[in-house]
């Protein structure tokens, strides 16, 4: 009996444990210009994370489903070991649990203070550009060819002169598919994807008004009306993310595994491209004068500060 107690407390510190993995990959995600899967390098569960996520296969899933027949029980189980589910549903938690308080301060500061939140995420995106590439080697032209395209194609999106197929729920599905891949690589924030394709806001929003209304209606003072809307948008956004999961981010893999400097290249070229794309954000709600720009510059500067503390906290930032 007490040695099934001390399992049991010991299960209970590993869940708390990768659920205090999850706020801190979560928080980082959440944020442009800080990756979450940096910080799963950091504290040293990137490559239990990646080998999980691997795992997720339809078939894999199938077996678990499966596993109401008897005769298919033993192959359920060792579907669920194999899927890591006792460490990434803690994890998940986690990350979901940091990501809706964070979602709710962005939604209200870009209401009230659009130049600060998004001057300072500008600060944030191009400093972590500066720190990652520092990191890199440039020592032949397919190198900065690499480097040159991913800033290219992040720069044209970012100004709209390339514009992503479809809108509304398509859009979302492929924000979703996007932005949650990006979540799990080195370097690359879904949070800087979302702000890159002009979602971030309106997804922020839109979580926010979905937990909103579920404690409204739980709370009695709401209606299921009011969950559907938001609710749609927060599924779309999941259901993309899984295939995004499933596919994007294995074909990423597989080539990080097959030319993994030229690929890391590209992708912090994604994030260089990205450096104007908040100041998008304060150009819908300002005009930009002398006073105006001063404070993006400000914050941008406080956005710097902060990325360079980190990376001195964390003893450099390591996209391998």
């Amino acid at each position: 009996m007490g040695y099934s107690l001390e399992n049991w407390a010991v299960d209970r510190l590993e869940l708390l444990r990768i659920y205090a993995y999850g706020l801190c990959m979560g928080t980082a995600d959440a944020l442009p210009g800080v990756s979450g899967g940096t910080v799963a390098l950091l504290l040293g569960f990137y490559g239990r994370l990646i080998a999980a996520i691997t795992a997720l296969t339809p078939g894999r899933a199938l077996d678990v489903l499966r596993g109401y027949r008897p005769a298919r029980r033993d192959r359920a189980r060792e579907a669920l070991l194999e899927m890591d589910l006792q460490f990434l549903l803690p994890l998940g938690v986690g990350m979901a649990t940091a990501v809706a308080l964070i979602a709710g301060s962005v939604s209200a500061l870009a209401e009230s203070h659009p130049v600060a939140l998004f001057g300072f995420f500008t600060g944030l995106i191009g400093a972590s550009a500066v720190v990652l590439f520092r990191s890199l080697p440039f020592s032949s032209a397919q190198h900065a060819v690499a480097a040159a395209t991913g800033t290219a194609v992040a720069a044209l999106v970012a100004s709209g002169v390339i514009e992503l197929p479809g809108s509304g729920a398509v859009l979302i599905l492929l924000s979703g598919a996007l932005a949650v891949s990006a979540m799990i690589l080195p370097g690359i924030s879904g949070s800087l994807i979302l702000i890159l394709l002009g979602q971030y806001v309106f997804l922020s929003g839109e979580l926010t008004a979905f937990l909103s209304s579920i404690g409204s209606l739980v709370s009695g003072a709401g209606s299921l009306e009011a969950v559907v809307e938001p609710g749609t948008t927060v599924v779309l956004f999941l259901l993309g993310g899984f295939a995004g999961l499933v596919t994007i981010a294995r074909v990423v893999r597989r080539a990080l595994d097959r030319r993994r400097e030229v690929t890391l290249l590209f992708l912090v070229g994604l994030i260089a491209g990205s450096v104007p794309a908040p100041l998008h954000n304060i150009g819908e709600t300002h005009a930009w004068t002398a006073d105006v720009v001063g404070l993006t510059v400000a914050w941008a500067v406080v956005g710097v500060v902060v990325l360079y503390g980190l990376d001195r906290l964390a003893g450099g930032f390591d996209p391998e």
